[in-house]
């Protein structure tokens, strides 16, 4: 029944089937795995600029952030569920993928409101960042520059919670994925960081 039902798809739907499928199997997994604490998005971030070394949420947070493997996989569920559904019923190709595109943007920024909301209120009144994470470890979640030419992210455990802060070092550039430890906190959003790797001899 399947494969009649696939055998009777233009090529143009079995393209568009199959993003919509391989984006909904990576949303169920990531999701999985956000739930269960893993990270499904740090090392498949692209960057912007000549490091290709990752980026996040900083354009909506305030930086260079609307680049992510997470964010890729959730225009394509957006712009695949869109286009498969509404094929029928918008005759221009051109209408149908742009409004497919537009879902697909939403349910980006959707999903950044979402997860930015969420970290606000986690890190709000909880832990005494001053007291709490200098010493602990993490890893680079976005890019680093070196010298302090910029920011990055972190993710840091915390009394057992991981956690995601902006992150500045005084070395070289760290890039995504990298081990790190928090040295200082520079405000209650931003720590200074170094490889953890520094510390092996």
């Amino acid at each position: 029944m399947i494969a009649t039902w696939w055998a009777g798809l233009d090529t143009a739907m079995k393209i568009l089937w199959g993003i919509t499928l391989t984006a909904s199997l990576i949303f169920v997994i990531q999701s999985i795995m956000t739930f269960i604490g893993a990270d499904a998005d740090s090392d498949f971030s692209i960057d912007v600029d000549s490091s290709a070394d990752g980026a996040d949420l900083s354009n909506i947070e305030g930086g260079s952030s609307l680049y992510t493997f997470r964010n890729f996989v959730n225009f394509f569920l957006g712009f695949g569920w869109t286009a498969v559904l509404l094929h029928e019923k918008i005759a221009s190709p051109l209408v149908l993928y742009l409004v497919a595109a537009l879902v697909g943007v939403a349910l980006v920024a959707a999903v950044m409101y979402l997860f930015k909301w969420l970290a606000g209120m986690q890190q709000s009144g909880t832990i005494d960042l001053y007291k709490s994470a200098v010493g602990c470890n993490g890893s680079a979640y976005l890019s680093i520059p070196g010298e302090r030419h910029g920011e990055g992210k972190v993710q840091i455990t915390i009394n057992g919670a991981v956690r995601e802060y902006n992150a500045v070092t005084d070395g070289d550039t760290i890039k995504t994925g990298t081990p790190v430890k928090v040295v200082e906190v520079i405000d209650n959003q931003t720590l200074l960081v170094e490889e953890l790797n520094s510390y092996i001899v």
